[in-house]
């Protein structure tokens, strides 16, 4: 399922949400992992920055989890949601990056596009759903602002370097 499709039905709306889901969870899983195995660069800079985005992925994870509940729809097995991901957004590595703020940086930007694309693709369409579609693009874009922050807070941090 691609964000560029038409959403015609709570179940893709909750595939979609899903797909968000295992994102932010990998926006933590990588923030975790450069804070472990590369403590030997971080500062207290980078640290803080890590923190928070790791911080924030549970957030968005617990809110986006909040509106899956709300359209009362069975739930897409954990496995195929992360095969999904991992074939759309998941082909680079930390260690593809030079440094740890432009994996960041990656991270950051590419959580933006997602939730741009959905929130446009919400926006394109006629479908009701179970949930408030107001309530649920307010959320989508408080969130997606949330991103966009990430992305000036990474990139300020690289202009200082």
């Amino acid at each position: 399922m691609s964000v560029s499709q038409r959403i015609a039905s709570d179940d893709q709306l909750a595939r979609l949400l899903q797909i968000g889901i295992v994102l932010e969870e990998v926006v933590e899983a990588r923030a975790h992992h450069h804070y472990q195995s590369l403590d030997a660069e971080l500062d207290e800079e980078i640290e803080t920055l890590l923190a928070d985005a790791a911080e924030e992925s549970a957030e968005h994870r617990q809110r986006l989890e909040s509106l899956i509940e709300g359209l009362g729809v069975d739930s897409v097995p954990f496995d195929e949601i992360e095969s999904l991901v991992d074939a759309r957004y998941g082909r680079t590595q930390p260690e593809d990056f030079d440094g740890i703020l432009y994996d960041q940086l990656c991270n950051e930007e590419t959580a933006y596009k997602f939730y741009d694309d959905l929130i446009e693709a919400i926006e394109e369409s006629n479908a009701e759903f179970s949930i408030d579609r107001e309530e649920l693009l307010d959320e989508l874009h408080a969130i997606r602002e949330d991103e966009a922050e990430g992305v000036s807070e990474v990139t300020a941090v690289m202009e200082r370097r």
